[in-house]
């Protein structure tokens, strides 16, 4: 009975996993799919024919753009982590006066709709002439990862006895050697989680590149597809390989950090 139960509920996960995952085979699909193949009624299945003439589209086109997104995305996470980690420790272990609505205010800034967010730094953006600039997108983008790094690093810091930093205390370290040679390395787990979805929401992100770059000369993969899609709407395979093109940084990243974001996500929900 046990197993029947056991195939029953693997066999409906497998059918919920493959309808969740036919759009991304889908656009796999029409990757390498022909021009003329395209409309075809019924479609194939299968790249029958295959091409790869959408990939060297991306290749010779898209270039440019998934390099400025990997800029984007590691000035993100850099400038996440230097902010979110400090912070992180002294509200979990410094306690200053205030840090309870220090972390309330963090929690409310995360309810706040991107695009407002995107037209208050549009109009600093234009007075100080940080308009259509990697770093001024760098800024913008870390303001969506910060208050979540600082929440989630809190939280595990939270976590880490109280003995251990006392005896660095002894062995004569200060508060910022402690934090140096402490704090962070046992936060290894909780710091790659941050920098994992700093780094997603800063490649994923549309609102704003369309809004504070969208005149730059150096221009994320967002906006690369954005006028792809424009400029060749029957292109489809390339349209296609361009997406799973983009994808590929963001799947390698959760694959590798997969153990790491585990560890992370759960770290300081459960007190010893």
């Amino acid at each position: 009975m046990t197993t029947r139960r056991t195939w029953w509920r693997t066999g409906l996960g497998v059918v919920f996993t493959a309808l969740m995952l036919f759009p991304v085979y889908w656009m796999i699909n029409v990757s390498f799919t022909r021009d003329q193949d395209m409309r075809k009624s019924p479609p194939y299945w299968f790249p029958v024919h295959g091409t790869l003439e959408g990939y060297r589209a991306v290749l010779e086109q898209q270039g440019p753009y998934l390099a400025t997104s990997l800029v984007v995305g590691l000035g993100t996470v850099a400038l996440t982590v230097v902010i979110a980690a400090p912070a992180a420790y002294s509200l979990a272990k410094l306690r200053p006066r205030g840090g309870g609505v220090l972390s309330f205010v963090l929690l409310i800034a995360q309810m706040i709709p991107g695009v407002i967010m995107a037209m208050g730094f549009y109009a600093i953006y234009l007075s100080t002439g940080v308009l259509n600039t990697v770093p001024g997108l760098i800024v913008a983008d870390s303001t969506l990862a910060v208050p979540f790094a600082v929440l989630i690093l809190t939280a595990f810091m939270s976590g880490i006895p109280e003995e251990l930093l006392q005896a660095a205390r002894v062995d004569g370290a200060g508060v910022m050697r402690t934090f140096v040679s402490i704090v962070l390395p046992v936060s290894r787990n909780s710091i790659i989680t941050v920098s994992l979805f700093a780094f997603l929401w800063a490649w994923s992100d549309f609102v704003f590149a369309s809004t504070l770059d969208q005149g730059g000369a150096h221009q994320p993969i967002t906006l690369g597809i954005y006028h792809y899609i424009g400029n060749n709407n029957q292109e489809w395979n390339a349209i296609m390989a361009t997406a799973v093109v983009a994808s590929i940084p963001a799947t390698v990243l959760l694959i590798v950090a997969q153990r790491y974001v585990a560890a992370g996500v759960t770290a300081g929900a459960v007190k010893d």
